[in-house]
Formats: C-alpha cells, sequence, structure tokens
C-alpha cells in the first residue's frame, strides 16, 4: 500500500471520530493540522496573538461543522483550509470595521469654513428633502465620513447598492441644488 493510500485511511478514520465526537479524533486533528492552518491564519492577520484566537476559532467551527464535511466535494485538508482563511478574512474585516466606529461625527465648528461654504447653498437642507435611504446613504458617506465599505457593513446591504445609492442621491441633489 502507497503512503497516499495510508493518508486517506488515516484521514477516513480522522473524519470518523470527529463525527462520532470522539476527543481523540480532535486531538489527532489538532496535532495533524494544527501548525499549518496557525501559519495560513498568521499571513492574513498579522499578529500571534489574534492569529489564536481565530485558530480556536476554526477548530471549533471544524468540530461543530464536521458533518457538513463531504469527502466527494474535497479532501479534509482542503475543506478545514477554506474555514480557517475565511475565519482569518472575517476576523481582519472585522476588526477593520470595529476601528471605524471609532470614529466620531465631526462637528461643524470643527469642519470650519468648508461646512460654512456648503451650509451658504443649503446642502443640508437639500439632502433632508431626500428619500429616506439617499438621506441615509449621504449622510452615513459624506458627513459621517465612513468608506462605501464600511457603509454597506452598516447599513448591511450590498457594497453595490450602496454605489447606486450615492449615485441616484447625487443626481436628485443636483435637481434639488441646481
Amino acid at each position: 500500500m502507497d503512503s497516499t493510500s495510508e493518508k486517506n485511511i488515516e484521514t477516513e478514520k480522522l473524519v470518523s471520530l470527529l463525527k462520532a465526537k470522539d476527543q481523540k479524533g480532535y486531538e489527532l486533528l489538532y496535532e495533524r493540522y494544527g501548525a499549518t492552518l496557525y501559519g495560513v491564519i498568521l499571513k492574513i492577520v498579522g499578529a500571534e496573538e489574534n492569529a489564536n484566537d481565530v485558530l480556536q476559532e476554526v477548530f471549533l467551527k471544524i468540530w461543530k461543522n464536521i458533518d457538513s464535511y463531504k469527502t466527494e466535494k474535497a479532501n479534509l485538508f482542503t475543506w478545514m483550509l477554506a474555514i480557517a482563511r475565511n475565519s482569518a478574512i472575517d476576523h481582519t474585516r472585522k476588526k477593520e470595521f470595529n476601528r471605524s466606529i471609532d470614529i466620531q461625527k465631526v462637528s461643524d465648528e470643527e469642519l470650519g469654513t468648508e461646512t460654512q461654504k456648503t451650509d451658504k447653498i443649503g446642502v443640508k437642507e437639500k439632502v433632508q428633502k431626500l428619500d429616506p435611504e439617499l438621506k441615509e446613504i449621504i449622510d452615513i458617506i459624506y458627513f459621517s465620513g465612513y468608506t462605501h465599505s464600511e457603509a454597506s457593513e452598516a447599513l448591511s446591504i450590498p457594497l453595490g447598492s450602496v454605489k447606486t445609492r450615492i449615485r441616484t442621491a447625487l443626481r436628485e441633489l443636483k435637481k434639488l441644488v441646481v
């Protein structure tokens, strides 16, 4: 028997142990794949402490979702690698989003003359006349300083919808200002 066949049999036994929720299977899984998955996660998240946290989340997801693993769709490592990669990316996005929430809304006094110029032509007043979803997107992007991606996450709408709403809102504002 060649080493590939032996490895497949070992993997099949490992999957069986995991599906039976056998603690030994979990220990073998961590022993066999922990360092490799950690390396992938570390490359994405960049910090060791964060990589350790994500690795724990990954193994918990694997443990909880092992019944959704299908041997005919992917090998075990590929399946776990996808979970690790997606979890690391989610962690990074969440961290970036949480940082963006720390951005304080800037007061009109702090903005100074630029706000005064826009107030002279009544931009804020015109924005108030927009449909609620258009007003909301203008407020969050232009007055609160969110990026399109941050607005997408904050409003729980696709990025494409954010961009469409911005274009629509700007077209409507142009009609109101001109």
